[in-house]
């Protein structure tokens, strides 16, 4: 059940066909990115794409009262910013690195040129943008629906899908900083400390410093109500 809330679009780059790989990699320009650098900004109109070759980078919007909210968390060896290219409107969100992060950037030119010459790479992002759509719907119906507790389980189960595609080891460590996932939750920084501290007392996760490791996830899933 937690596949609803998780979009993913790393299949979009390696499930092409090698001509189609190569036609993308001979137009990116690649830019390295230090922690929290935003990549573009809500309003400002795209001149391209992104591939993110390495890093995490946050989704997010931002409330009349100045207080984010985290949409979504992009990982290495996914695509985005192409909505707003393919809607021909601003950018409806902002992005900003979590990490130090690679990023490739592929000009609106050259992306509609690649639409044209691959059948494959256009099929691909259809599929690519309805999913997020569905997943977006989801996510947005939990945060109007379902308590804070619930939230937080969730968004831990979801982080751990995010953070255990990166690496080999068996141990799992969710780094996301403190404010940030209030901001994902949609929380109090305060609310979410006492939320965190009695899955830590339950067993439920562990921490250490910022890191923290999901233990029972047979528990954290029925408290998020999957």
């Amino acid at each position: 059940m937690i596949s609803k809330f998780i979009f993913n679009n790393q299949y979009l780059f390696e499930e092409l066909p090698e001509e189609d790989k190569e036609l993308l990699q001979n137009v990116m320009l690649v830019k390295n990115y230090r922690k929290n650098e935003a990549i573009f900004t809500e309003g400002t109109i795209p001149n391209g794409i992104f591939y993110l070759k390495e890093g995490k980078v946050k989704k997010y919007k931002v409330d009349n009262d100045g207080r984010e909210q985290i949409i979504y968390i992009y990982n290495t060896g996914e695509f985005f910013g192409y909505s707003a290219i393919l809607s021909n409107d601003s950018y409806g969100d902002t992005t900003q690195t979590l990490e130090n992060s690679v990023i490739a950037f592929i000009s609106k030119k050259d992306f509609f040129h690649i639409l044209d010459q691959s059948v494959a790479f256009s099929r691909q992002l259809l599929k690519s943008l309805s999913h997020e759509f569905t997943v977006l719907a989801n996510l947005m119906t939990v945060l109007s629906q379902r308590t804070v507790r619930e939230r937080v389980a969730l968004s831990l189960l979801i982080l751990h899908n995010k953070y255990k595609s990166t690496i080999l080891e068996d141990k799992v460590y969710i780094t996301l900083s403190r404010a940030d996932l209030a901001n994902m939750v949609g929380t109090a920084n305060e609310t979410l400390a006492r939320i965190l501290h009695g899955f830590k007392e339950d067993h439920l996760i562990s921490m250490e410093g910022r890191k923290i490791q999901l233990i029972d996830f047979e528990k954290l899933t029925y408290i998020a109500n999957l």
